[in-house]
């Protein structure tokens, strides 16, 4: 009796089969990204977000962050990149799955972003002037 006792409480027992979530990659978070700015040096993107898990074959230039988390229980897989562009050694363009810091999205096209502001300079104070 104690035998089949001890069988059942081992085939259930042995049915509970923990599965580890798999992290990988670069963790990174937003507050990491915040502090990327125009004009970083390499080195101090490293020292604030470490070194890229991808390297570029190509180009030196171009740095990739990923991070790959596989949830085992859900069998949800999340996916983050991050892609860093240099250009002589300085960070210049950021793009990917967070939010960009303002001057590293994409570049503004010429005659873009003018405010009535900046428009409010350009015109004559008052109709005398403009009749001159």
């Amino acid at each position: 009796m104690v035998r089949h006792i001890l069988i059942v409480l081992t085939l259930l027992l042995s049915s509970c089969v923990y599965t580890l979530n798999i992290q990988q990659g670069n963790i990174l978070a937003q507050k990491d990204i915040d502090k990327l700015r125009h004009g970083l040096t390499k080195n101090q993107v490293v020292f604030v977000l470490g070194n890229p898990v991808v390297d570029d074959s190509f180009s030196d230039d171009h740095w990739i962050y990923l991070y790959t988390f596989s949830n085992r229980m859900t069998n949800v897989d999340t996916t983050k990149r991050l892609d860093l562009d240099f250009v002589e050694d300085k960070l210049v363009k950021a793009k990917g799955d967070f939010d960009i810091p303002e001057g590293l999205g994409q570049p503004k096209k010429e005659g873009a972003g003018t405010t009535n502001a900046d428009a409010a300079k350009t015109t004559p104070k008052n109709d005398t002037e403009s009749q001159e």
